[in-house]
């Protein structure tokens, strides 16, 4: 397969054939990300697609999950998502799922009808940026969504049986408000029951516009220890049957697990890395590319070596 950019989906579908349909993200306007950034969007035309799918095929390959990238291929025009719907249900008529990156408003913009539409055809796990639980963190970081509209958007899926997983991140309320987007970020996940939570903690890039932000003082990050007590609060007040899984760069932690079943293990883990985890102001800041990261000034950041 050729893939243009950084190969970017949940840890769900490590295993999924992963089919482009798209270059980068056709919103890339959230202020922390920089995934897509340095990629111009385009739509792979139909002939590439589908010569993927023949090459798949003709090696034997068999996929019964497939997850569709870049960024947002769920916001493709429906006739577009329809047609490369079909080419995989020809290709490969066993195939239990497609899953793909959606938003909000992507969701939001479809009928009922291109919902079931889409579920018929395969259709089965969207994940989606919720991030914050806070409607005007939602509105700084231009996620171009609030709290109402990703209520509508979850209970439309639900409706027609889809699946939704949810992708969030610690540290994106800034310094002192992580209890804050914890509490509203539990009582909106304990509402929507997703399958999946993946949580990236925030982690910094000169590149994106939130560094700007950082530079005039418009948004003040949060420590590595304040992000691990914002994920401890909010893995200690979910309540709904979910597969938790959360990341943390900077300090190299994960911790997974399904909620409720594995919370108090989970929280135990987190009790032990936040004792020792200093309480100085240290973040992940990354200045170049993602892959080949070393710690360097004085400990605080990361950067290219």
């Amino acid at each position: 397969m050729e893939y243009e950019g950084q190969i970017c989906r949940a840890p769900m579908e490590r295993s999924s054939f992963m089919l482009p349909i798209m270059v980068g993200c056709s919103y890339n306007r959230c202020r922390f990300c920089n995934l897509f950034r340095h990629l111009k969007y385009r739509e792979l035309p139909f002939e590439q697609i589908e010569a993927e799918l023949a090459r798949v095929k003709n090696v034997g390959g068999n996929p019964r999950r497939i997850f569709l990238g870049d960024g947002n291929a769920f916001a493709q025009k429906s006739d577009r998502l329809m047609r490369i719907l079909d080419m995989i249900r020809q290709y490969f008529p066993e195939c239990e799922e497609i899953n793909m990156d959606a938003t909000v408003t992507s969701i939001l913009k479809r009928s009922d009808a291109e919902l079931e539409a889409f579920y018929k055809l395969g259709v089965r796990h969207l994940y989606l940026g919720v991030e914050s639980g806070l409607d005007d963190v939602l509105a700084f970081m231009e996620k171009d969504h609030d709290q109402g509209q990703a209520y509508e958007a979850i209970e439309r899926l639900h409706r027609i049986g889809m699946i939704y997983d949810a992708h969030i991140m610690t540290g994106v309320a800034g310094q002192g408000r992580g209890t804050e987007n914890a509490r509203a970020l539990a009582e909106f996940l304990n509402q929507t029951k997703p399958a999946h939570v993946v949580n990236f903690s925030m982690f910094l890039h000169k590149e994106v516009p939130l560094y700007q932000n950082i530079l005039d003082g418009s948004f003040v990050p949060a420590s590595e220890r304040e992000n691990l007590e914002e994920e401890r609060c909010l893995i200690e007040l979910l309540t709904a049957d979910i597969l938790y899984d959360g990341f943390h760069d900077f300090i190299e932690f994960r911790v997974r697990g399904r909620i409720p079943k594995d919370k108090e293990k989970m929280l135990a883990r987190l009790d032990k890395v936040i004792e020792e985890t200093p309480e100085t102001e240290v973040y992940s800041y990354v200045q170049g590319e993602c892959p080949a990261l070393e710690r360097c000034g004085g400990g605080n950041v990361w950067q290219i070596g």
